[in-house]
């Protein structure tokens, strides 16, 4: 039997989705709309159209607090998907105001999946050397080492480790890391039953990093 691939989304296809995220939308219509877009985000080849239909300011307007955690999550997650290995996306995330959000989105009021998406995005972001500054001065490194502790899933340890690791490029944010106490929570993590997890594997690249600065 043949196999059927869908056609990528036309830009009109995209702006007529994007429209839908705004605040003017009725709810049902957003969270569909927003739902399809973080599916099409998965698709690196489809990340530069997305961005280019205007995006990424709606992403950023609903991951704000008088929006649900669905939707927060997905938006989350498309910003995330958006914001890997392309520095123009992540330069546009930054500049629309995506940091201080996705820090709040950190804390312990938000869900597991929540904290992952913001906390992946994140890590994405700090990629680019002027966002580390953005996301220090946001109040992101004591909700990072925090995402560290034994009560958080595998998967965010993970994306926090390799966020941090990425902000301890830059000058003093090392120091600041290891004042938020980031230390005994990554020692620990290297000590788990599975040193293959992602979470070991960065937790001992900040570790192996912090030590040899």
């Amino acid at each position: 039997m043949r196999s059927h691939v869908m056609p990528p989304p036309t830009h009109r296809e995209l702006r007529k989705l994007v429209r839908k995220l705004g605040v003017a939308a009725r709810p049902t219509e957003q969270k569909n709309a927003l739902a399809t877009l973080a599916a099409l985000c998965c698709d690196p080849d489809n990340r530069v159209a997305i961005a280019a239909a205007g995006a990424i300011p709606d992403l950023v307007a609903l991951l704000g607090p008088p929006f649900q955690a669905a939707v927060q999550r997905d938006a989350a997650a498309a910003l995330m998907d958006l914001s890997a290995n392309n520095d123009a996306n992540q330069i546009a995330i930054a500049a629309a105001g995506a940091i201080p959000p996705l820090v709040r989105l950190l804390g312990r009021a938000s869900s597991a999946v929540v904290q992952f998406n913001a906390a992946g995005a994140l890590w994405d972001l700090s990629g680019n050397a002027d966002n580390q500054f953005t996301i220090v001065a946001a109040g992101a490194i004591p909700l990072l080492v925090q995402l560290l502790g034994p009560g958080t899933s595998v998967g965010v340890q993970h994306y926090a480790a390799g966020a941090l690791t990425c902000l301890a490029a830059s000058a003093g944010n090392d120091v600041a890391i290891i004042t938020a106490g980031a230390i005994p929570p990554l020692v620990q993590l290297l000590g788990g039953r599975d040193p293959s997890s992602g979470a070991a594997a960065g937790s001992r690249s900040i570790n192996k990093y912090l030590w040899e600065r």
